[in-house]
């Protein structure tokens, strides 16, 4: 049974001191490929670094929402022709934390956009899939996605469970499913999963983040990507060596390794 975790932060100084034995633990449960993606600037040579070091790691180029400040394009275009380079991103929208002013607010707001749109324009110069991350900005990303997506899509990135977003599928977006799926409170989630087509899901595990349960609290490693299978295979009626198929063939068909 083959998995490819298709977000996966490894660059996170959490796995400093056993990166090696992290990986080797994704790849005895079957974890054949995973993905960094490029979500601060300051950690992206660590992440080509792991890249090249591990065949099976790849990376993405891009900067997260709360890191736009730091945002230099002229930086990341240098490692878009590397071989292990594989997307744009994590770029998007996060309004979670935004300033309490109103005029702050706004600011912040248009500020995420246009560094945003700067990245999906990128992206579909250079022909290569985004990784995009959406928190409490559903709206405005899916206006700006519509309007200037290119044919090679993406992934949304620990798809938040907003049927609106769905409609994106037409476009060649595909839909990333984590560990948020194994938790308690995530009947939202549970709820719109069978909703998702098929052949646009997506396993991953945002670790060190979101770890699934019942290791939720600690920190979080690709190798868990089976308690997501599980699951999935549990609301889809199938087999988790079906959902490990499928996801598989899925991010070959993003990605392009």
């Amino acid at each position: 049974m083959m998995i490819v975790d298709t977000h996966c932060h490894l660059d996170d100084e959490r796995y400093s001191r056993d990166l090696d034995e992290v990986i080797q633990n994704a790849k005895a449960v079957g974890v054949e490929k995973l993905i960094i993606p490029g979500a601060d600037s300051n950690t992206l040579l660590r992440a080509v670094e792991i890249s090249e070091k591990y065949p099976e790691v790849y990376f993405a180029v891009g900067v997260h929402p709360y890191d736009i400040k730091v945002y230099n394009r002229e930086f990341l275009e240098q490692f878009v022709d590397h071989s292990k380079c594989v997307a744009i991103g994590e770029c998007g929208l996060d309004y979670y934390r935004l300033p309490k002013s109103k005029e702050e607010r706004l600011k912040e707001k248009e500020a995420q956009k246009r560094v945003f749109i700067d990245q999906i324009l990128w992206a579909k110069e250079i022909q290569k899939p985004l990784i995009v991350h959406v928190r409490e900005s559903s709206v405005d990303c899916l206006e700006i996605l519509e309007m200037y997506a290119g044919e090679k899509g993406g992934v949304l990135h620990c798809f938040n469970a907003d049927e609106s977003l769905l409609k994106l599928a037409k476009k060649n977006f595909y839909f990333g499913i984590g560990g948020v799926l194994t938790f308690k409170n995530a009947k939202k989630l549970v709820h719109v999963y069978p909703k998702i087509p098929e052949e646009k899901l997506l396993i991953e595990t945002d670790a060190p983040y979101l770890t699934p349960h019942p290791y939720r609290g600690e920190r979080n490693e690709p190798k868990y990507t089976q308690l997501v299978a599980h699951k999935m295979a549990e609301l889809s009626q199938t087999s988790v060596e079906e959902i490990a198929k499928r996801s598989t063939q899925n991010a070959y068909a993003l990605f392009d390794f």
